[in-house]
């Protein structure tokens, strides 16, 4: 198949399919006669994996690690769950710093009321507040 039938298949852009083969993470395809990338199945699979992985917002280079396991017929499921609960635990402290900044946020709203909202130099306003922060 040509690279835009792989892309309808797995819903992945010709560029990022190129982009994956230019980083390794895909195999170069053989060519046909005429030039056209010639993809089979085995590459639809591989490129769901590596979309899936993506959508994780795993690295590449987790990814390649995990592919390469596949590729060496060594399962690479251990590995991807110490990926995942990697990733999980490094969610939860961006959604903890977040929620943080959140607060902090709100409490220097409301503070900020307190304060004219006409100060040009910013002495006397919640300008002030920020510059402390």
């Amino acid at each position: 198949m040509k690279i835009q039938e792989l892309s309808q298949a797995t819903g992945v852009s010709a560029k990022t399919i190129r982009y994956y083969e230019e980083s390794g993470v895909l195999p170069l395809p053989p060519r046909k006669p005429n030039g056209y990338r010639d993809y089979d199945q085995v590459d639809v699979d591989r490129l769901r994996l590596v979309a899936g992985a993506r959508r994780l917002d795993l690295s590449l280079d987790d990814i390649q690690e995990i592919l390469a396991m596949r590729d060496q017929r060594e399962a690479p499921c251990r590995t991807l769950l110490e990926r995942l609960q990697a990733k999980a635990d490094e969610v939860a402290e961006r959604i903890a710093g977040l929620q943080r900044l959140e607060a902090e946020l709100r409490v220097l709203h409301t503070l900020g009321l307190q304060f004219p909202t006409d100060d040009v130099d910013g002495k006397n306003c919640v300008c002030h507040l920020i510059s402390e922060k």
